[in-house]
């Protein structure tokens, strides 16, 4: 397998050589992170739906910002309907699901969704969420996924062409992993939208190595499309 410079191993996706597979939703799946996701944020205001889905069906659940947490929060449900792919030995870790927060004034309705600048982390939620059963493998905490290759921006409104899962960095830790049964627990993951260099360094030096900037710049899973890169320049000598 085909490593960084870090170490870490690089996984690529190869054309998808299956057919299109219609899913429904999990009702039960649905209802049990629904109330996992109202007992630990908040109640559900809206859910973008799916209206045609391939191998599963993935909806976002929209949770209103309030005083506590000054941002909207959308969560995914059908991620976690199938098991993903993960390596042998970490077999107990294959559901999972993902979440994003976003400013109080991100437009939301209907009509501002029809324009990409505001619908881009919703179409990033669903892909990512997609992405392990569309091409048979896994998703964890700490991978990095570049936005093609090469990377290229999610919108004319940012610059940020990635993205990092880590765990809910604003959630009590009670939230982060929701137990079904003895044979499948939910994990919880957030994306971390990433600049091309920060992707760099993370495949250069490692996870670790982005540590240090992400304090200063207080990165986490909310959204700042508009965020710099929080890699420190080298600034040249002024002769």
């Amino acid at each position: 397998m085909e490593s960084s410079e870090s170490g870490a191993p690089i996984y690529r996706h190869q054309p998808r050589d299956r057919d299109f597979e219609f899913a429904h939703g999990d009702e039960s799946n649905i209802e049990l992170i629904t109330q996992h996701i109202e007992t630990h944020i908040g109640p559900i205001s809206n859910v973008f739906h799916e209206m045609i889905s391939d191998l599963v069906h993935i909806d976002v659940h929209q949770i209103e910002p309030t005083p506590e947490r000054n941002y909207y929060t959308l969560i995914t449900t059908g991620m976690s309907d199938r098991p993903m792919n993960p390596p042998e030995e970490y077999a107990e870790l294959a559901y999972s699901e993902v979440m994003i927060c976003l400013p109080p004034d991100w437009k939301l309705d209907m009509k501002s969704m029809k324009d990409e600048k505001y619908y881009w982390p919703i179409r990033l939620l669903k892909m990512m969420a997609r992405l392990p059963h569309e091409y048979q493998t896994w998703l964890w905490m700490m991978h990095t996924v570049p936005n093609g290759d090469p990377a290229e921006p999610y919108a004319s409104n940012t610059n940020l062409s990635g993205v990092i899962l880590f765990p809910p960095l604003l959630f009590d830790e009670a939230f982060h992993e929701l137990k079904i049964d003895d044979k499948k627990t939910i994990h919880f993951h957030t994306l971390v939208p990433l600049h091309n260099d920060e992707m760099e360094l993370k495949l250069k030096k490692g996870t670790e190595a982005l540590y240090e900037g992400f304090d200063e710049h207080k990165v986490n899973e909310l959204l700042n499309p508009q965020r710099k890169s929080s890699i420190r320049k080298k600034r040249g000598w002024l002769w």
